[in-house]
């Protein structure tokens, strides 16, 4: 018997400031589906995600939710109005007794049900809104970039939990990693159109260049014919001096259809250009450490960056990524050690606070407004690379139309607002570039794109990232800081690290195996077979129960330290349970020796 759809939108149309977004847009989801839905910044994939929550009602065509099934939508930019701690919002729809559900999304997530929703920055209010969503548990779940502001960790931890889910879901993401994993269909909104394909985003750009070659070969087709029909209107006219009406009405037709195809939009035109070349040392640290009160956020830390490498650094949120950055850059100084520049070195900084922009200026006027992009005695042209370039041909290479050059920043997307950071970031000549979160809100073109420029950069790259397909298209080298003041380099990409990371803890694992093992050996040479005393009888007994004791406590702890947040939040508690772990990860493998041998001389003595 067939399924009753979740939810089923029927010829929905939507335009906004006289655009059409949707025109005549139909489709389905149904129980268990799990679809990406992808398509360029300003496509309109949110707003559809938000008429599929009922939140935006289209100007024609209707949204029909079977009975009894509930629809949950994460908000981008949460209302929290009306509620003291980010716990409240997120279990206010909750029975009394199910807040374990927000405290179990809020450990996964990383964020503390009793931060104040005042002093909430952006990110938390947003793992918030997907802690609800998650606690709520609907049966279709509407997600709009969930992983923006988490970090690695939790982005893993969403993934088993969306895996394991019985819901369906639809996922807007500029994750591919995280949308291989776990789509199984792909819904793509071009020029106002939507396509559905039963398969996941795996198979998207295979698909996506398949249905543009033939609407390229189409128009090919298409404009050949206009051609000849065009040929026939001139030739034909001249030789008799009559005009046969009907075929000149089919060529005003077809020149009408070939002009309402609407163009792709290309992939944005970004170009880096690099300065003067940097010396082949570009930087050294040595030795350098630094901390925060209590937080040690490095400890003696070595590392030799060369013109034309690619550094990434990985870890999770709160651990200091962005401050390694700043010290590396000598924006602060570290408390011990050095930081060593090359000569002719010329940095470009991708902020990942957004902070360069201010929202008022419109987009003309945050170009123009830099001094070193103004052109003298040119008020429309801007310095692009060391060339003058009209504002607005400029602003169209990053897919920005004439009418949004004169629109303020406030009114763009986070997409379109990364985007002109990019375009003021591209104007300028680099030969180090630092990008700090370059990947949160761009459209899976424009991150195609962003690659490519790296790959064809002369310069240094210096990236920090939760990304980990575009950490592993694009870094040759990775430093993982892990917390505690520890910083390791790795070479390669993140699967790489990660593969090496796995093959240390194997090798210590059988370091510790064999040290037991030769332990065990030597006193089993060393006594005398006999029986068990009384008392080591009763030891062995009582040995199991001390052993699932110290397990469980391990575990609990383990659990405790996984929030990246616990040593920037309350570093005397972190310092402590890391003590009491180790202590007790001793006391463990004491209890597991000590139960070995006794049992051995039991066997032995029996």
């Amino acid at each position: 018997m067939a399924h009753a759809p979740l939810l089923q939108l029927s010829d929905i149309s939507l335009t906004f400031g006289g655009a059409p977004i949707f025109d005549d847009l139909s489709l389905v989801v149904q129980p268990g589906d799990r679809v990406a839905l992808v398509g360029r910044n300003g496509s309109g994939k949110s707003t559809l995600l938000k008429v599929m929550a009922g939140l935006v009602e289209p100007d024609t065509g209707e949204r029909v939710v079977t009975p009894g099934i509930r629809v949950g939508y994460m908000e981008q930019d949460p209302d929290m109005s009306g509620f003291a701690t980010l716990g409240e919002f997120a279990s206010a729809t909750l029975d009394p007794g199910e807040m374990y559900r927000v405290e179990r999304a809020g450990a996964g997530l990383k964020f503390d049900p009793d931060r104040p929703v005042a002093t909430a920055s952006g990110g938390e209010r947003r793992r918030a809104a997907l802690a609800r969503i998650m606690a709520e548990a609907p049966d279709l779940m509407l997600l709009d970039e969930p992983t923006n502001h988490l970090d690695i960790e939790a982005i893993a931890w969403l993934e088993s939990e969306l895996k394991a889910a019985r819901a369906g879901f639809v996922l807007i993401s500029h994750d591919r990693a995280f949308l291989r994993e776990l789509t199984r269909a792909t819904l793509w909104i071009d020029r106002g159109m939507t396509r559905r394909q039963e398969k996941g985003f795996t198979h998207f750009e295979a698909w996506r260049e398949k249905v543009w070659e033939e609407e390229d070969s189409a128009r090919h087709k298409l404009d050949r014919k206009i051609k000849a029909e065009a040929r026939w209107a001139v030739e034909g006219i001249s030789a008799r001096r009559k005009r046969n009406q009907g075929r000149v009405r089919a060529l005003q037709d077809l020149r009408a259809e070939r002009a309402a195809q609407i163009k792709r939009q290309g992939a944005a035109a970004m170009a880096l250009e690099q300065g003067p070349k940097s010396g082949k040392r570009v930087i050294e640290a040595r030795g350098i450490a630094k901390a925060y009160g209590d937080t040690q956020i490095l400890t003696k830390f070595d590392l030799r960056v060369q013109r034309g490498d690619r550094v990434a650094f990985v870890g999770p949120n709160g651990v200091g990524k962005t401050t390694l950055l700043k010290l590396l850059l000598k924006e602060i100084e570290p408390d011990e050690g050095t930081v060593e520049h090359g000569t002719k070195l010329a940095v470009a900084v991708f902020d990942q606070a957004r902070a360069q922009l201010d929202p008022n200026m419109t987009l003309w006027e945050s170009l123009t407004g830099e001094p070193d992009m103004r052109v003298a005695g040119n008020a429309d042209q801007i310095m692009v690379r060391g060339q003058p370039r009209h504002v607005v041909g400029y602003l169209k290479d990053f897919l920005f139309d004439e009418r949004q050059a004169r629109a303020p920043i406030k009114s763009l997307s986070g997409g379109e607002k990364a985007r002109l950071l990019l375009a003021k970031l591209m104007a300028r000549e680099s030969n180090v570039l630092v990008l700090d979160e370059p990947t949160n809100d761009l459209d899976i073109e424009t991150l195609d794109l962003l690659q490519e420029l790296l790959d064809d950069y002369d310069g240094t790259v210096l990236l920090v990232s939760h990304d980990r397909d575009f950490l592993d298209r694009v870094a040759a080298t990775t430093v993982a800081m892990e917390g505690d003041g520890r910083a390791t380099v790795y070479a390669g990409g993140w699967s790489d690290y990660r593969s090496q990371r796995k093959a240390e803890e194997t090798a210590k694992k059988q370091e510790k195996t064999k040290a037991n093992a030769a332990k065990s050996t030597q006193a089993q040479q060393a006594r005398k077979v006999k029986g068990l005393s009384f008392t080591e009888k009763h030891r062995l007994e009582s040995l199991p129960a001390e052993i699932a004791r110290l397990e469980a406590e391990i575990g609990k702890l383990e659990e405790l330290l996984s929030d990246a947040d616990l040593f920037t939040r309350e570093p005397v508690k972190f310092r402590k349970a890391t003590e009491a772990l180790n202590t007790r990860q001793e006391a463990l493998a004491a209890a597991e020796e000590e139960w070995l041998t006794l049992a051995e001389k039991d066997e032995a003595g029996g």
